[in-house]
C-alpha cells in the first residue's frame, strides 16, 4: 500500500516577505502622518527580520501594525514577527529590532506530535530537525491532519511542504 507524507515546518516564504517589505515601505513613504518624521523599515542582516524605527514608541506601534496588515494582504502569518525584543529610544528615535521566526523548536515539534497523537492515531509522526513529517497510507487522513493543526492555535507560524 502507498504511503503519503508531507513535512510540517515553521518558517515564511521569503518572496512574499520581499512583497510585503517593498508594499509597507512605499506606504510609509506615502503616509501623510510619516512625513517629515523618522519612520522607516530596514531590512537585518542577511533578510532574517526588520529593523522597525520612529520617532517614538507610539509611531514604532504604527509601522509594525502597518507591517501586520501588508503580512494579512499578502496571506501570510503575522505569527512570524517575534516582537519580544525590547524598544530602544535615544535621540529622539526608538527603534526594535524584529527578527523572523525560523524553524520548530524541539517543544513547538513534539507539541505538534502530541496532538497529532491524540486527534489522529493512524498518522506517524516524526521530528525531523526543525520539522515534523506526517505520514499515513491515507491522503484524506493527511488533509484532516492540516484542518486540525491549523484548528490549533499555536503562537507559530505552520507550513505544510513536500505532500506526497
Amino acid at each position: 500500500m502507498a504511503q503519503f507524507s508531507f513535512d510540517i515546518a515553521s518558517t515564511y516564504d521569503k518572496a512574499e516577505m520581499n512583497n510585503v517589505f517593498a508594499q509597507a515601505e512605499k506606504e510609509i513613504a506615502g503616509r501623510y502622518d510619516f512625513r517629515g518624521t523618522a519612520a522607516g523599515i530596514e531590512w537585518l542582516a542577511d533578510k532574517s527580520g526588520i529593523k522597525v524605527i520612529a520617532d517614538s514608541a507610539w509611531q514604532l506601534e504604527q509601522v509594525i501594525d502597518l507591517f501586520r496588515k501588508k503580512l494579512a494582504a499578502r496571506d501570510q502569518s503575522s505569527k512570524v514577527l517575534q516582537l519580544h525584543g525590547e524598544v530602544h529610544e535615544s535621540n529622539m528615535r526608538a527603534w526594535q529590532d524584529i527578527p523572523f521566526r525560523d524553524g520548530l523548536s524541539q517543544d513547538d515539534a513534539k507539541k505538534i506530535t502530541k496532538l497529532l497523537k491524540d486527534k489522529h492515531p493512524k498518522v506517524k509522526t516524526q521530528i525531523q530537525g526543525d520539522e515534523v513529517r506526517a505520514t499515513s497510507n491515507s491522503k484524506d487522513e493527511l488533509q484532516s491532519v492540516m484542518q486540525t493543526l491549523r484548528a490549533a492555535d499555536f503562537s507559530f507560524p505552520l507550513l505544510f511542504r513536500n505532500y506526497r
